[in-house]
């Protein structure tokens, strides 16, 4: 093992030994695999690979650059001499064994929702707010997928105008739910091709050829569901607009395992569609699928697997007289940019930061 690195001193150079001490907790899951694939395609130095999961996974062997790595118990102890620690194990356990790696002298990104309303707490996607990494104070939060998506598109056009409202309608898919959902999906599909009967288990819902709205509780004051709340209020926080009013119906679609959002931005005056892909296609992390003379824009087919987030149908809304207001469409890999992929920019971002 190399010597172990500080992300947290000013003075230190983290490439100085081009060697990084990693742990994945969950590393068994729909996110932990694709962040375990991320690491292997990106540029992070790391050196050594811990992978972590529950006490079932245990021993369960799982490939890193050519090699079959076991999987370890999840425990108080695992952080010992870790420089980055990735969460995307839910909530419970950020919230019991985070803590625990940062008094250990690692940086914990966290994918649950546990920190993300923390204001204590930066909440990042790099390409829309990376200045919000300094300060922090050993957790940083990776946003809700839906979130993250978005703001790779609408900071910029923040950037260039002043945004005076969003609405949002999400097209969000399996992937969002977890393997499991990913799983059900496959077989409901097949189920239904063969005219067989099929059992739901982990989504409330017929899926295959159905879509339902998010299946996240309800609140019962404002009728909002808690994915919905989560995407208002951590969209606010990420573009640094508190008070930016927000609609938003959150939908869940038989897709594997990118998410959609068709996606309204009113502005504080008119901005032309043309401005919009001028500035978009200058934007990192955003490739514009704009072609309506084959009337092929932004799909999840498309979206799987790239890092980029696809958008496109950029038109003037004709619902706003005032023409201030532009639709577009939107598509981004959930297990990417929605969680994993951003991730690792978060950490890449951090280490270039101190090398700076």
């Amino acid at each position: 093992m190399n010597a172990h690195v500080s992300l947290n001193s000013e003075d230190s150079d983290p490439y100085q030994d081009n060697a990084l001490v990693v742990a994945v907790v969950g590393a068994t899951g729909a996110v932990g695999r694709e962040l375990i694939r991320c690491l292997e395609n990106r540029k992070l130095p790391v050196g050594e690979l811990r992978l972590l999961a529950s006490a079932r996974s245990a021993g369960q062997l799982m490939s890193f650059r050519d090699t079959s790595l076991p999987v370890e118990e999840l425990t108080g102890d695992s952080f010992n001499g870790c420089d980055i620690v990735f969460f995307s194990a839910g909530a419970t356990l950020s919230r019991k064994y985070a803590p625990l790696a940062v008094r250990a002298g690692a940086v914990v990104i966290d994918n649950s929702s546990a920190y993300r309303m923390d204001s204590t707490v930066p909440l990042v996607v790099p390409e829309a707010n990376a200045n919000a990494l300094a300060p922090h104070a050993g957790i940083i939060a990776n946003p809700n997928c839906v979130a993250a998506i978005a703001t790779v598109a609408l900071a910029p056009l923040a950037q260039c105008w002043t945004v005076s409202r969003l609405n949002m309608v999400t097209y969000q898919s399996a992937s969002g739910a977890g393997a499991a959902a990913m799983d059900e999906l496959r077989a409901a599909t097949q189920a239904h091709l063969a005219n067989e009967p099929f059992e739901q288990k982990v989504l409330p819902h017929p899926y295959a050829f159905n879509l339902f709205s998010h299946n996240a509780e309800i609140d019962e004051e404002t009728g909002y569901n808690g994915e919905e709340l989560k995407v208002i209020a951590e969209t606010r926080r990420i573009l640094h607009m508190p008070k930016l009013p927000i609609g938003v119906t959150c939908v869940r679609v038989p897709v594997l395992r990118a998410h959609s959002i068709a996606l309204s931005i009113r502005f504080d005056g008119y901005v032309s569609p043309e401005q919009v892909r001028a500035c978009l296609a200058e934007a990192p992390g955003v490739r514009l699928v704009d072609d309506a003379a084959k009337n092929y824009f932004p799909m999840p087919s498309d979206a799987t697997g790239i890092d980029e987030v696809l958008v496109g149908r950029i038109r003037t809304d004709l619902g706003d007289p005032s023409g201030s207001t532009i639709a577009m469409f939107l598509s981004g890999d959930q297990l990417l940019k929605g969680a994993a992929l951003n991730a690792v920019q978060i950490a890449e971002t951090l280490i270039s930061a101190n090398a700076a």
